[in-house]
């Protein structure tokens, strides 16, 4: 069944940088896509990083290419998002999943509880 946890999230100011990471257990963490969602008060998830199993493969949402970065250390069993050029609009519940398809966004695997981060003008 499998658990993840997101950490990581906190109160920053516009411009900076902050990395998100996500700790999974109780699957074969090495062998699925792993990726990071977003959810705006009100609004559905949405889609936006997404990692292969080896990390070959990065997929980004276009209002997050270039400023954040995903990577994934399969010996920890954890997958980060590194946030940088950071915008208000940045602000949300930032949400892990495990065992996604990274073209549809379709996740099969456990979800994390969510971690805030919060992007001050």
């Amino acid at each position: 069944q499998g658990h993840v946890m997101e950490s990581g999230g906190d109160l920053v100011q516009a411009g900076k940088s902050l990395t998100l990471s996500c700790t999974a257990s109780g699957f074969r963490f090495g062998d699925v896509a792993m990726g990071w969602f977003r959810q705006y008060p009100g609004k559905q998830r949405e889609g936006i990083s997404c990692i292969g199993w080896s990390g070959g493969s990065t997929y980004y949402a276009d209002s997050v290419k270039g400023r954040f970065t995903i990577s994934r250390d399969n010996a920890k069993n954890t997958v980060y998002l590194q946030m940088d050029s950071l915008k208000p609009e940045d602000t949300a519940m930032y949400y892990c999943a495990s065992d996604l398809d990274c073209k549809s966004w379709e996740v099969f695997g456990p979800w994390g509880q969510g971690t805030q981060v919060t992007v001050s003008s």
